[in-house]
């Protein structure tokens, strides 16, 4: 990996050190300019590539986007090259019932910086999730423009939670500390994902950015804007979708 190369990619121009303020800016540059996506999935067809050159070759040099074993994946090379001590971690995706989803059902980190006892949770595969890492302190709430979140540990593990516009609580995903093994305990759950039968992820196709303000979505034919609370939902045709893509995304298929 060029470190500089992957940080053009991001567009971040700061100086890059293992601690906290690189981190941060480090997440917010890559959910501002990396999109949450499964093109390859829907529409294209492609097979989810997990090795390391793979994900190089998409999301720095073919400037593509990914879902969480590619993002996560990537973000957590680039980290470890910067020095940083980089866990991966099994998350579980909340069901809209309350249950959990497969092991493996989602990639999240746990960061720190090396030899210093600070932790902190990194994630730039789950969406519409946090712009900044969680740190791991009790009762202490993630303030993000009109969200916030939080981590919980229950059960074994940690659960990440979300209040939202309608200032609710909602939980997010579980996870656990124990260390996994990327790419081979995550192929599995890949897969699971790309299938039409078990997962949305392999029936509709999604692209998803973060912006300065709120967030831009393309799902299926619906482009959806979000700004702060506000959104806004427009059909899409079939013929408008590359020029969307490239405007909103900067991607082309």
């Amino acid at each position: 990996m060029d470190i500089q190369t992957y940080l053009r990619r991001i567009r971040y121009e700061k100086s890059v050190q293992p601690n906290y303020e690189t981190l941060r800016g480090l997440q917010r540059a890559h959910m501002l300019s990396v999109p949450f996506e499964n093109l390859d999935i829907v529409p294209l067809h492609r097979p989810i590539q997990l090795k390391e050159e793979s994900l190089w070759d998409k999301i720095v040099v073919r400037q593509r986007g990914g879902f969480c074993y590619e993002l996560n994946g990537m973000f957590a090379w680039l980290l470890r090259k910067i020095g940083f001590d980089v866990t991966y971690l099994n998350g579980r995706v909340y069901r809209d019932d309350g249950s959990l989803g497969i092991d493996f059902d989602h990639l999240t980190l746990l960061v720190s910086a090396l030899n210093q006892s600070e932790r902190w949770l990194a994630d730039v595969g789950f969406g519409d999730s946090f712009m900044e890492p969680l740190k791991f302190e009790a009762n202490s709430d993630h303030a993000e423009n009109q969200r916030a979140y939080k981590l919980e540990q229950a059960n074994g593990g940690y659960v990440m939670w979300q209040r939202d516009y309608d200032d609710q609580w909602k939980h997010q995903y579980f996870f656990d500390l124990t260390p996994r093994k990327f790419p081979d305990d995550y192929l599995a759950g890949c897969s699971y994902h790309q299938n039409p039968k078990t997962s949305s992820f392999g029936r509709e196709s999604l692209i998803s950015l973060a912006t300065s303000d709120g967030r831009v979505t393309l799902a299926n034919n619906k482009l959806i804007v979000t700004k702060n609370d506000r959104r806004e939902e427009i059909p899409v045709g079939e013929k408008e979708i590359p020029d969307i893509l490239k405007q909103y995304f900067d991607t082309v298929l």
